[in-house]
């Protein structure tokens, strides 16, 4: 009969494994700390974590979600502020993590409606207008999709879009045609952070609505083992 021990050991793991007359230890070793990037947004600094995401490429990952109610208060308000000079009328973002976002936002600026574009087909969405999106942190060609039933709440109005970081641009840029298409009237585009500046090519002319309170690099991967900040040209 097998069985296992645990005990601690130079702070990894130790297993003792009997079959027998016979015992062997084998020993797990200890997952080695995630390294993190420190970003500023707004007032707020955050610890993102690094993720690789192609054989060159890593990301500083942010999850709004993994920061609290605090922090997306605190973030929802600050963005709103620099949304405020352009007379919005309806806050609009992509789900899933653009909806606390949304949320805050919306109660910053003493609006009450907003829309949300999915990427997740719902069976609400089954007649929904479509926009193709390929975005860095999803490995497959999706959609954004628009609730024909909500179309109202966008069309004739001053929309402001917003998302926690604004990446490749691709994503944004889905957004900007979408809310287009449904008759509204795309004024800024907030985001909580901006990743690199590939994101300026992808948009276009639209890139000038873009109002941030942060920006991090992305990082490359060196022959050495070691990551390099990439940040871009900046305009």
């Amino acid at each position: 009969m097998k069985y296992f021990r645990e005990r601690a050991q130079l702070g990894a793991r130790s297993f003792y494994c009997q079959s027998g007359d016979d015992e062997e230890m084998q020993t797990e070793q200890p997952s080695l700390p995630r390294p993190t990037y420190r970003a500023k947004v707004g007032s707020q600094h955050v610890d993102l974590p690094l993720v690789q995401v192609a054989d060159d490429l890593s990301i500083a990952l942010l999850i709004c979600v993994d920061h609290g109610l605090g922090f997306s208060t605190k973030a929802g308000s600050e963005l709103a502020e620099l949304l405020r000079p352009y007379e919005v009328e309806v806050i609009a973002s992509v789900a899933t993590m653009g909806i606390p976002l949304a949320i805050e936002v919306t109660r910053a600026l003493g609006l009450d409606d907003y829309a949300i574009l999915h990427k997740t087909p719902k069976i609400h969405l089954a007649d929904a207008v479509a926009e193709p999106v390929r975005s860095i942190t999803t490995a497959t060609d999706q959609r954004l999709l628009f609730d024909r039933a909500r179309i109202e709440a966008l069309s004739g109005k001053r929309v402001g879009i917003v998302d926690d970081v604004i990446s490749t641009g691709a994503s944004s840029r889905a957004a900007l045609s979408l809310v287009r298409r449904v008759g509204g009237e795309p004024v800024v585009f907030g985001a909580l952070l901006t990743e690199g500046s590939g994101w300026r090519e992808v948009l276009g002319a639209d890139a000038a609505m873009v109002r941030a309170l942060g920006a991090i690099p992305i990082f490359r991967h060196r022959a050495d083992g070691t990551l390099a900040e990439e940040w871009g040209q900046e305009e």
